[in-house]
């Protein structure tokens, strides 16, 4: 059997049109048309839904989680764009976390994982 590889993930809402607009100016602010959202080559497929509600209401079922090189700098950017942080940049064990709401109250992190995270994970 081969390996899985994450291609894309389809986030439903009732408001398309608004989560697009935010997803874009802070995790892309270079997309433009229509379409999936690149995300550092995983695609994000926003799609309206009528079978979810208007708000997440267990938002830490899953997270989804940008790894990145320089989390002051992403966190700043973050900050510019307004994101809702529910957790600040913190330390931890395994690195550097923060965690931020979309306008549905799903949940997002940055990670900037300590040099030797991925040995003590593998």
């Amino acid at each position: 059997m081969s390996a899985f590889t994450v291609g894309s993930i389809l986030m439903g809402t009732t408001r398309p049109q608004e989560m697009r607009e935010w997803y874009c100016r802070v995790l892309a602010p270079g997309h433009t048309g229509e379409g999936p959202i690149d995300l550092g080559g995983m695609l994000l497929v926003i799609d309206q839904r009528d079978d979810v509600a208007p708000v997440n209401l267990e938002p830490g079922r899953m997270i989804l989680n940008f790894h990145v090189e320089d989390i002051d700098a992403v966190a700043e950017q973050m900050r510019e764009a307004g994101v809702n942080w529910t957790v600040p940049v913190e330390d931890r064990a395994m690195g550097r976390f923060g965690t931020f709401a979309d306008p549905d109250g799903n949940l997002l992190q940055i990670i900037q994982f300590a040099p030797d995270a991925h040995a003590a994970i593998a």
